[in-house]
């Protein structure tokens, strides 16, 4: 059933109370009018049996029925009623409106019957003879001395009602008619008063629903403030004023604590999803998202199967749902580009009771790390490597000599030139070393001193340093910069820089082939970048992303052949990196390389 208005459920219920009242009362009022009426014509009636009853008991006595007739005529007339006598047998002696001679035995009429036994006897009902309906008044007259016991003869008077009932029904039509009128009265009063109890509470719902869609602006009892509400009402408002601030502290902590927890999650750099119990994802961060290649908003919701494609992290799921034991161990993920290797962390998701309601997945990508572990052992292989080599060359070598080949000339220096070559070499690499060191160590005092220059200046130097090299490997070298383009460096660590990217070119150029340095400033961003063009060999795809790392080489035979160290690129990179700059590389098998310094225009 719909809920109804409070007006329409006070008004009606008053308004049905008020008219059963009022017509029970009215009801009662016009019957007691009747009652009224009627008992005073029988008080009227018997009033006047009285006064006759003595005449007629004398001239009974006396026997006198003519003058009995003429006096009950003459009185009937007079009175504007009708007088009956009748004797013991029920005859009819005389009567005021009839011929006596005609009228039937009256013996058992209920007031002459009444009236016999000694009792005033009346009765209200339609009269035969005369047609009408009549109140009939009946007393007892004694003719001896008998003052109890049946009578001798019975007096009656009668009239007829149908005044006393028109007068009867015109008081009943007053009362009606005041009735009606007070009932439309206090119908329009109980509206009022029903609307006036009502209205509070209408603007107190209209201020709930506010409060349910978050506007706490207005008050309650400012709203019923012109309203004449009840103390009730007023205390109610006021109830709800003080539950509206509560609530509106509440949310805005909830908010804040909401937005702070956000913040955490959407920030943290750990891949984090929440699943509840029928393994649906409740939450997912960014990071999980771009991990996993989906959209945050549509995942939730979704089986985490169509997310997480991992049999392995799928079963720890379901394994951490059955049995709420924390599993932590790692996998290794295929997101399109590559091996992903993920440090998983599984727990179960509990409510503020304890009860378990879901699993929660953090998901660290140490891809990174293990990179780096790999590069540690390379770097530690390749360093031991480029360093046992000399010295295991010169120990060698030593050992010969002083094993009798020292005796031979010839052999002697041949083996000492081969000495000296290994002890040179260990010495550039030690060289390199303390050089790379030097640099890393600078740039984190922030001891290099930097200041605006020409860049042809120092491109010429580094032309005028690789030219000797490049006439003796038959190498080209061409410099394209503008001389108007000046740059914030230190001159010296630059031009070590771009010398070695310039030797390395040379070293694997054809010969006969072509080295050229380009410098120029981008139009887009406003970088200087500085290249440095070979047309040689070229480099593997596969070696780039590991090109800058320390002793790495993408071939080594030929490069310990050319007398690398393995530690100019490095060296390269942390110049850059000194600059607040990148490096770059760009190259082909077979086609050359493009290795690209990039500055930002603030330096």
């Amino acid at each position: 059933m719909k809920p109804k208005k409070i007006i329409w459920q006070i008004f009606p219920a008053n308004l049905l109370i008020l008219v059963i009242a009022l017509v029970s009362v009215t009801w009662y009022g016009a019957a007691s009018i009747e009652d009224f009426f009627l008992d005073q014509a029988q008080k009227g009636l018997e009033a006047r049996c009285n006064l006759i009853k003595k005449s007629v008991a004398d001239l009974v006595r006396e026997g006198n029925l003519h003058e009995l007739r003429e006096v009950v005529t003459q009185g009937g007339r007079e009175a504007g009623m009708r007088i009956t006598v009748v004797d013991g047998r029920g005859v009819v002696l005389a009567d005021s409106s009839e011929d006596p001679s005609k009228m039937n035995n009256h013996k058992n009429r209920p007031e002459i019957a009444t009236a016999f036994t000694g009792d005033t006897g009346n009765s209200l009902r339609l009269s035969k003879t005369l047609r009408d309906t009549l109140l009939y008044v009946a007393v007892p007259i004694y003719l001896g001395e008998r003052k109890h016991g049946t009578a001798d003869i019975v007096l009656r008077c009668s009239f007829s009602v149908a005044s006393l009932y028109e007068t009867i029904a015109q008081s009943k039509g007053r009362v009606a008619l005041g009735s009606f009128i007070i009932i439309i009265i206090a119908t329009l009063v109980t509206l009022l008063i029903s609307r006036n109890i009502s209205k509070p509470l209408e603007e107190i719902r209209s201020c709930a629903e506010r409060f349910s869609k978050g506007d706490f602006s207005k008050k309650m009892q400012q709203s019923i403030h012109s309203s004449n509400a009840s103390l009730e009402v007023v205390s109610l408002a006021s109830t709800m004023d003080r539950m509206a601030e509560l609530l509106d502290e509440k949310i805005d902590a909830i908010i804040t604590q909401r937005n702070q927890l956000e913040t955490v999650f959407s920030s943290m750099v750990e891949a984090v999803i929440a699943i509840d119990t029928e393994e649906r994802v409740i939450r997912i961060n960014d990071a999980a998202a771009k991990l996993f290649n989906v959209d945050r908003d549509e995942s939730t919701g979704k089986i985490v199967q169509q997310i997480v494609r991992n049999i392995t992290l799928q079963k720890q799921i379901t394994d951490i749902l059955s049995t709420r034991k924390s599993i932590e161990t790692e996998i290794v993920l295929d997101n399109g580009s590559g091996e992903c290797f993920l440090q998983t962390n599984v727990v179960a998701l509990c409510d503020g009771s304890g009860e378990s309601v879901g699993a929660l997945v953090v998901l660290n990508d140490v891809t990174h790390l293990r990179k780096l572990e790999t590069v540690r052992r390379d770097f530690v292989a390749n360093v031991s490597h480029e360093l046992r080599t000399p010295i295991t060359c010169i120990k060698g070598y030593v050992e010969t000599l002083l094993d009798g080949a020292l005796d031979d000339r010839e052999d002697a220096e041949k083996f000492l030139q081969i000495v000296l070559r290994q002890s040179s070499r260990l010495n550039a690499i030690i060289n390199d070393l303390l050089a790379l060191s030097r640099i890393e160590q600078e740039y984190t005092d922030t001891v290099i001193e930097f200041e605006e220059l020409p860049l042809c200046t120092v491109l010429d130097g580094v032309l005028q340093t690789c030219q000797v090299e490049a006439e003796q490997e038959n190498v080209r070298i061409e410099l394209n910069c503008q001389a108007e383009l000046r740059m914030t460096m230190n001159p010296t660590l630059l031009e070590q820089a771009i010398v070695n990217l310039v030797v390395n070119g040379i070293k694997y150029s054809d010969d006969g082939g072509l080295v050229q340095v380009v410098a120029g400033v981008c139009e887009e961003s406003g970088n200087v970048r500085i290249s440095v063009v070979d047309h040689g060999c070229g480099i593997g795809a596969a070696h780039l992303p590991r090109l800058f790392e320390r002793f790495y080489r993408s071939d080594k035979a030929r490069s310990r052949s050319q007398g690398g160290t393995g530690l100019g690129l490095a060296i390269v990179k942390h110049i850059a990196q000194a600059h607040e700059g990148t490096v770059e590389v760009e190259s082909e098998m077979g086609h050359g390389s493009v290795f690209t310094m990039v500055f930002p225009p603030n330096r």
